[in-house]
C-alpha cells in the first residue's frame, strides 16, 4: 500500500517553531509527507504545486491548518513562479527560512537508445532548472538572515540505474547544484540534499502498475534493496526535517542517501 503522508505530522517536538518554509511539489507524495512533518514541528509554510493540484492541496491545508499553510499553483519551470511563490510567502508570513526543492517528474523504464529528447528536456527543466530558479529566488531573500535549503534528488543521481538515463542525469545535476550552492551561499545558508531510493508514493505506484506483471516487478524491486523494502514517505520527510532544522546547523554540502543500502556498494 502506498503511504499518502496524511498522518506524517504526528510525533512532534517543535523543532521548526517560528520558521517559515516553501515546499515545492508539496501537494502529494513525499512533498505532502514533508509538509506534514513541518507543520507538526511548528513551521508555517507555502506549498507550491501545479494549478490542477489545488483541490488536493486544499485538502492538505485543512488537515495541517489553513492559518499556517498556503498553496501557490504554478509551473516551476516558469521563472515568474519562483518570484510569485517567494513574494506570497513574505506577504503571508513575513519571512522565509527554509526551501525544500522537492518538485520533480519521473522518466523511468525507457532504454537509453529510446530516450525521447523532448521529454528529456522537460525532465531537466522540472528536476534541475526548477530547483535552480527556486534556489535563486529564495536565496536572495534568505541570505541576509540565513536559512536552509534541502534538495530532493534520487539514488539515480548517485549511481547508474538502467532505463533511467535522463532522470538520473537531472538528479545528478541537482546534486552538483547542491555542492556548489553550499559553497557560494555559506555561511548564511546551508544547502544539502537527500537521495531517496524507491519510495511508496503514488508516482511509484503508477510506475509499478504499468509493468507487465506488477506484483512480480514490485517483489524484484524490493529484493534489489538490501533492507528488503521500499522507503516510506515518512522516512524521507524525517531526513528533510533534520537537514532543515537547527540540529543540522553545521552540515552543508552533504548528500544523504535514504535508499535502504541500495547505493552502498
Amino acid at each position: 500500500m502506498v503511504d499518502d503522508g496524511r498522518h506524517e505530522e504526528t510525533g512532534t517536538t517543535g523543532r521548526l517553531r517560528g520558521k517559515v518554509a516553501i515546499v515545492t511539489g508539496g501537494a502529494s507524495g513525499i512533498g505532502a509527507a514533508i509538509a506534514g512533518r513541518f507543520a507538526g514541528e511548528g513551521a508555517r509554510q507555502v506549498l507550491l504545486g501545479l494549478p490542477g493540484e489545488k483541490d488536493k492541496a486544499e485538502g492538505l491545508r485543512s488537515r495541517l491548518g489553513e492559518e499556517t499553510t498556503e498553496f501557490v499553483g504554478g509551473d516551476i519551470t516558469d521563472p515568474a513562479t519562483a518570484a510569485i511563490t517567494v513574494k506570497t510567502t513574505l506577504e503571508r508570513f513575513g519571512r522565509l527560512d527554509i526551501l525544500v526543492n522537492n518538485a520533480g517528474i519521473d522518466y523511468s523504464g525507457v532504454d537509453l537508445l529510446d530516450t525521447d529528447l523532448a521529454y528529456s528536456h522537460r525532465v531537466m527543466d522540472v528536476n534541475f532548472f526548477g530547483a535552480l530558479l527556486m534556489t535563486q529566488a529564495a536565496g536572495r531573500v534568505m541570505r541576509p538572515a540565513g536559512g536552509a535549503i534541502v534538495n530532493v534528488a534520487s539514488r539515480a543521481g548517485v549511481v547508474g540505474v538502467p532505463t533511467m538515463a535522463a532522470y538520473g542525469a537531472s538528479k545528478a545535476a541537482l546534486l552538483s547544484l547542491t555542492r556548489t550552492a553550499a559553497l557560494e551561499l555559506a555561511p548564511s545558508i546551508r544547502v544539502n540534499a537527500i537521495a531517496p531510493g524507491a519510495t511508496e508514493t503514488p508516482m511509484m505506484r503508477t510506475w509499478i502498475d504499468e509493468q507487465d506483471d506488477p506484483a512480480s516487478f514490485e517483489r524484484n524491486l524490493a529484493a534489489s534493496i538490501p533492507m528488503g523494502r521500499l522507503a516510506r514517505p515518512r522516512e524521507i520527510a524525517d531526513a528533510v526535517l533534520f537537514l532543515a532544522s537547527d540540529e543540522a546547523s553545521h552540515i552543508t554540502g552533504t548528500i544523504l542517501p535514504i535508499d535502504g543500502g541500495y547505493t552502498t556498494g
